[in-house]
């Protein structure tokens, strides 16, 4: 199997890490395969690739899409590095408003499975690239935003005065947002 899939602290969140096939010509490396995926949890359509830039210190986040267009998304790093950050905001789930970190970047390759009804944000240790795949298109209509730094989740930023968009430094609390998302 061209990968290793390994359970995080919220079990419904999956670090992958691929196996590299590496010589003095450069690498290979299987970044994803429905087979494989499947056999392992991962039972989703992906519907929209992204590509994103971000110089040291940005951080984007904390995003998600309401259901019926929720996001499921595979995130990885193919410049620099970043910190990723998912966050449970399932109700009634045993994790809810737990979070989970690891460090993403062009080195290490790995890559993180978040699924649908968690929060979503990153921060660019340097600077960075990173491309996800999503289960479902981009919907002004249904995208939310939870602020970075709201005191219930409590996330230990590695960063204290980030850079942030006008729209993510305008993002509500957890208690004011709204989320349909209902675990089971």
């Amino acid at each position: 199997m061209p990968f290793t899939f390994k359970h995080l602290d919220i079990p419904d969140l999956i670090l992958i890490q691929p196996k590299v096939f590496e010589d003095d010509r450069g690498f290979f490396m299987e970044t994803y395969k429905s087979s494989d995926f499947y056999m392992n949890g991962i039972k989703y359509s992906f519907l929209q690739d992204n590509h994103s830039r971000s110089k040291k210190g940005v951080l984007r986040g904390l995003h998600y899409q309401l259901n019926p267009k929720a996001q499921g998304k595979l995130v990885r790093c193919i410049k620099g590095r970043i910190w990723d950050v998912a966050v449970d905001i399932r109700k009634g789930s045993p994790w809810y408003l737990k979070w989970a970190s690891i460090e993403l970047s062009e080195e290490n390759r790995d890559m993180l499975w978040i699924p649908p009804g968690f929060l979503h944000g990153f921060v660019a240790l340097i600077d960075a690239e990173i491309i996800y795949k999503c289960t479902e298109e981009y919907s002004a209509e249904f995208d939310r935003g939870v602020i970075w730094n709201d005191p219930v989740i409590g996330i230990k930023w590695p960063v204290k005065n980030p850079v942030l968009s006008e729209k993510d430094a305008r993002l509500p609390v957890l208690e004011e947002a709204e989320n349909n998302f209902i675990y089971g």
